[in-house]
């Protein structure tokens, strides 16, 4: 069977697709102000500029893409080094690590991470080559990467590879050789700690977090530098507000999630006044006493739990996904089912049977000489107009936000999001309703899997997924996970691979993920060989891009029939993905090594993704303007494509816009002159094709066109060309730089 649903993720197969399911989100804030001057501040981001929207989802905010296995990204580097507080122990570490190994243990939530990649940024001299490791890799037989990695950060030690004796100072010795230094990462378990120090005569350093006003501070000075403007701010807030929540025993997370909380009320996200209410680690303890008042009324059940599902959609996504739930439930989150009707509304709408306890009633009153009273039927869950949006979302203390402006597909459309009041409260009432009531783990696992094929429903519907193969662990924590990864639906599919994605950021569960993967990606099945595709394109693959690559070049079997076409388009969304999202060497290495697999379907594969990434960022130009590994390769698959009747148009037309934007940008003109230099080296129908296309383009600034009508009066005059084995003759940079 061959699915028809087709998932609307913003990649179009054509060659210049936009970026897949994991590309960028667009939110523009509408201000009113006729007849004014608005006076826009400075904004944040490289090429995609962030103003905090973020996608939806359980939580809220946008996910941040922490590598466990492969490059840490120089924007966590410097996340973590802005503002960190140094804690007491962390000189004695920073000696300890001239050791070239270290062992770090605490809690989650006491800034193991972020210590750590101070430590290691402090012993590289400020470098940002740094590597993350995965918990389960075998430290026995790993070796540095040899690629001018200054530190490494392993995630965890995976019990089932206990490091030996010896395997320690054999760590040592090899990054010596390589001038670099590891922290291992540890949970704070006295039993693991004991057999350290007794198999490999090592004690860890127990990371116990700075006071929470220490932290506090820290952070504040590097979100708010000026200190006229933080004492303005502070003194904003409620008396006596600040000291007692720095009062109680604060983690560094809380106590970052309480600084971006007070700067949000500077920014107009909140008011100092509910500031208390917008903390999620004030949320937990709530969730009981939410449930119970909510005990007696299905609607605001199915509510509270869509919201903790769709956190941030629209208002109307929400009540949709509850009132399909309620639907899906047939009475079971009803509190009080009718008598003499099996428990179910009657067809018409009311229900029927013995009367049970109505507004104020218990169920089976009677009336006082004993007779049965007149029927009291329950609320009808079908009735549209039982409640109403503002008193659900009052209910489950939720609200909706100003409206927001999203651009999708050359269009934009307005967004009226939901979220709670509290952030993460979503998160913490779907882990306590996961561990605590059993029988609705299966209800919720039916009704989140039969959403629509739409990337905005399938990223927090996998987000919750994964997250609850963490809350449930065990050998049936991916249970869930692996029926919906053979699904004939492409929706559910998707949805599994955001879940291994984000089940895969648990140390434990990552092997698992890894394993289940790679047995996936050999089987005949294209059903499961396309969610492992998928799931590549996601987290899972940003953080693993190498392992990434494998499974990729394991799934596609060519050609032959729509099933293998359908893989096909999947993994080449992965391939845009991996490279958009920062690991371009790694996808290029091996797309050059696919391309040279002449006569094998992956090599046409290879060729069929590279317009995509000439097309997708700067990493390109940046490899030619420093004449870097990739230069060559890009030039040679550069001409290929060129010369491919396919492919040749899609390649055109990413070139020509290169040339035209870098009529104002200098670098950019230095990068166009040093590619249209080497392809005019050898003058062959794909190159002659772009080059007149350039000379007759409308830009009167477009980039590159002497060199191109200097090459094409050549090629017209019948003079000899020269063909280069890779990039040609580099044009002197402009203003003296050197490439």
């Amino acid at each position: 069977m061959f699915d028809e649903e087709e998932l609307d993720d913003g990649f179009d197969d054509g060659p210049l697709g936009v970026l897949g399911a994991e590309g960028p989100r667009y939110t523009f804030t509408t201000i009113h102000a006729t007849h004014s001057n608005i006076n826009a501040g400075s904004v944040h981001g490289g090429q995609g500029v962030d103003n905090a929207a973020g996608p939806a989802g359980a939580g809220g905010g946008g996910p941040r893409v922490v590598a466990h296995e492969g490059p840490v990204s120089e924007t966590e580097i410097l996340d973590a080094v802005r503002g960190f507080a140094e804690p007491e122990w962390f000189p004695a570490a920073l000696a300890e690590l001239d050791g070239r190994v270290l062992f770090l243990s605490g809690e989650p939530g006491t800034g193991r991470r972020t210590a750590a990649l101070n430590l290691l940024y402090r012993h590289a001299g400020n470098s940002m080559s740094l590597r993350a490791v995965d918990g389960d890799e075998d430290l026995a037989a790993w070796r540095p990467t040899g690629t001018g990695t200054r530190g490494y950060l392993v995630d965890g030690l995976f019990p089932s590879r206990p490091l030996k004796p010896g395997a320690v100072g054999n760590l040592r010795r090899l990054l010596d050789d390589a001038d670099a230094r590891m922290v291992i990462v540890l949970p704070d378990d006295p039993v693991v700690v004991r057999s350290l120090a007794r198999d490999l005569h090592v004690t860890p350093v127990r990371c116990t977090p700075p006071p929470p006003r220490t932290v506090f501070e820290a952070r504040i000075e590097a979100e708010v530098p000026g200190p006229a403007e933080r004492a303005r701010l502070l003194a904003g807030l409620e008396p006596g507000l600040l000291d007692e929540l720095l009062e109680g025993r604060l983690v560094p997370a809380q106590v970052r999630e309480l600084v971006d909380a007070v700067v949000g009320a500077a920014d107009g996200g909140t008011t100092p006044g509910d500031l208390r209410d917008r903390l999620s680690y004030l949320a937990q303890e709530e969730v009981p006493d939410l449930l119970r008042s909510l005990r007696d009324d299905p609607d605001a059940l199915a509510f509270l739990l869509a919201t903790c599902v769709f956190e941030g959609l629209d208002h109307r996504i929400v009540r949709e996904q509850a009132e399909r739930l309620v639907d899906l439930a047939d009475g079971r989150l009803h509190s009080v089912l009718p008598e003499g009707t099996g428990g179910r509304p009657g067809a018409d709408g009311n229900t029927g049977g013995a009367g049970v306890g109505g507004a104020g009633g218990r169920p089976g009153a009677r009336e006082a000489d004993g007779a049965a009273g007149p029927p009291r039927p329950l609320p009808n869950p079908r009735f549209v107009f039982r409640r109403s949006l503002g008193d659900l979302l009052h209910t489950v203390r939720a609200e909706y936000g100003t409206k927001e402006y999203h651009s999708a597909y050359g269009y934009t459309y307005v967004v009226e999001p939901v979220r709670f009041t509290r952030h993460r409260q979503g998160e913490a009432v779907l882990r306590h309703v996961w561990r605590e009531y059993g029988r609705l783990s299966g209800l919720l696992t039916t009704w989140m899997g039969g959403v629509d094929g739409e990337s905005d429903l399938t990223r927090p519907v996998g987000r919750v997924m994964g997250m609850a193969a963490r809350w449930g662990g065990g050998r049936r924590a991916l249970l869930h996970i692996r029926e919906l990864a053979g699904s004939d639906r492409a929706t559910g599919r998707a949805v599994a691979a955001y879940a291994l994605g984000v089940a895969a950021e648990d140390p434990v569960l990552a092997g698992e993920v890894k394993y289940r993967l790679h047995q996936w990606s050999g089987q005949s099945s294209w059903q499961v060989r396309w969610t492992v595709a998928h799931a590549c394109g996601t987290g899972f693959g940003a953080a693993r891009p190498d392992q990434a690559m494998r499974l990729l070049r394991n799934v596609f079997r060519g050609r032959g029939s729509r099933q293998e076409e359908a893989v096909g388009k999947v993994v080449r969304r992965a391939l845009v993905n991996l490279f958009a999202t920062g690991s371009p060497p790694t996808v290029l290495r091996h797309l050059t090594a696919w391309a040279g697999t002449e006569g094998t379907g992956v090599a046409r594969l290879a060729l069929e993704t590279f317009p995509h990434l000439l097309a997708s960022g700067t990493w390109c130009q940046e490899q030619l303007l420093d004449d870097g590994e990739f230069a060559g390769p890009l030039v040679d698959l550069t001409r290929r494509v060129l010369d491919d009747d396919e492919l040749s148009e899609p390649t055109c037309r990413a070139l020509i816009l290169w040339c035209r934007a870098a009529a104002w940008d200098a670098p950019q003109k230095t990068a166009v002159e040093i590619l249209l230099t080497a392809l005019a080296q050898d003058m062959r129908h794909g190159v002659l094709r772009l080059f007149v296309r350039i000379d007759r383009d409308e830009d009167p600034g477009i980039a590159g066109r002497h060199i191109v009508r200097r090459a094409l009066d050549a090629w017209r005059a019948g003079e000899p060309q020269t063909p280069s084995p890779g990039h040609a003759h580099r044009p002197a940079p402009p203003h003296g730089r050197t490439p």
